[in-house]
């Protein structure tokens, strides 16, 4: 299902995602880069396996570049609260946070323009299928946080109700087929009409020119809330559709292999961040603000309302009250709709017969 924490559409096709990879990774990589591990195989080593150094040394200084797949949220508290408390400094990390330009994160990374960068399940299971280097690294949103929305004061008050409307959207793969599955599982038809409007697609519900979208509750949902529009939610997992990682730190498994040290002093600082986003919202939000000064001009309310929405709503932490974890469970079971709705394709374009392997998917060798 599509992940609008970026508020803005992927491509329209997992084929788009498959050729910008291929461009990307044509002309941007760098010459003697490590050629990239085939399909389904990971080349991610565990960190215990990098030469050891000694206890008293101070950490070997390394460049972080982490690429931002839009204008900064509270999907990126945590980097910014690590870099402002000085938690990269201590571990010898400078982190080079790269604006968002147009150029997808995965494809950055693939091309070994940015070791890491901010992506979410199902765009890196796209972006793994058709060929891209890239690897997850940890769990930003432990749990989907976008759900189907309608106005309140619609006559729109179940799944089913959705048969014959008009479906804003944003032009992702999933996007019809989560829908179709949600109303299907409602006992309806799943016929709906679809005008692909990309971050106008809100504006569309909100004047009526639209019966429903899919929206980014702890963002758009919490601004909406804040404009006075109050909105009706159904969730994606109250309806049979398996819960997904809304966000993740996705990185070059080519770096990791390279660099394990630097990238395990990295992760760990970086939990620490979205630690401290997840026990002190006010705190990291007004870091936040401080670290991106007037990129929240226009709405000075919302970072605070979406960073307390995250934390009270446990988005940041596992059941264990641990952040960044993940479980292959749910990697298999999201990721594995994913693929039974034939929403895979290799680089070519053409759809997966086979499962991906999803242990490739994800790694948690690097989390403190």
């Amino acid at each position: 299902m599509p992940t609008y924490t970026r508020h803005a559409a992927r491509p329209s096709t997992a084929v788009a995602v498959a050729a910008a990879l291929a461009i990307a990774v044509a002309s941007c990589a760098p010459s003697g880069s490590p050629t990239p591990p085939p399909s389904g195989a990971s080349a991610v080593p565990s960190p215990s396996s990098a030469a050891p150094g000694s206890p008293s040394a101070a950490p070997e200084p390394a460049t972080v570049r982490l690429a931002l797949d839009w204008t900064p949220n509270t999907n990126h508290t945590g980097f910014f609260v690590a870099r402002h408390e000085g938690w990269y400094d201590e571990v010898g990390i400078t982190l080079d946070v790269l604006p968002y330009t147009g150029t997808t994160p995965e494809a950055l990374i693939s091309a070994g323009q940015a070791e890491c960068g901010i992506s979410f399940q199902d765009s890196l299971t796209f972006a793994a299928a058709a060929g891209a280097s890239v690897v997850s690294v940890m769990a930003i949103l432990q749990h989907a946080a976008s759900e189907i929305a309608v106005l309140a004061e619609s006559d729109i008050e179940r799944p089913r109700d959705l048969d014959g409307r008009v479906y804003a959207g944003f032009g992702y793969p999933n996007e019809v087929p989560t829908l179709r599955s949600v109303i299907e599982a409602d006992g309806g038809v799943g016929e709906f009409d679809v005008v692909t409007l990309d971050t106008a697609a809100y504006e569309a519900l909100y004047a009526r020119r639209a019966d429903f979208t899919i929206t980014f509750t702890a963002w758009e949902g919490v601004e909406a809330g804040l404009r006075g529009v109050p909105l009706r939610y159904f969730a994606f997992t109250d309806y049979g559709l398996p819960d997904f990682y809304q966000v993740i730190l996705a990185c070059d498994p080519r770096w990791l292999a390279a660099e394990p040290d630097a990238a395990r002093r990295f992760v760990g600082a970086t939990v620490r961040g979205f630690e401290l986003a997840a026990s002190d919202p006010e705190r990291a939000a007004a870091v936040l603000i401080e670290e991106n000064p007037g990129a929240f001009d226009a709405n000075p309310d919302l970072p605070l309302a979406s960073a307390r929405f995250l934390a009270t709503g446990g988005y940041l932490v596992d059941p264990g009250g641990r952040v960044g974890t993940q479980t292959l469970a749910q990697w298999e079971a999201y990721s594995g709709f994913l693929f039974e709705q034939g929403l895979l394709v290799d680089a070519a374009g053409d759809g997966l017969e086979t499962p991906p392997d999803y242990r490739a998917l994800f790694t948690t060798d690097f989390l403190p």
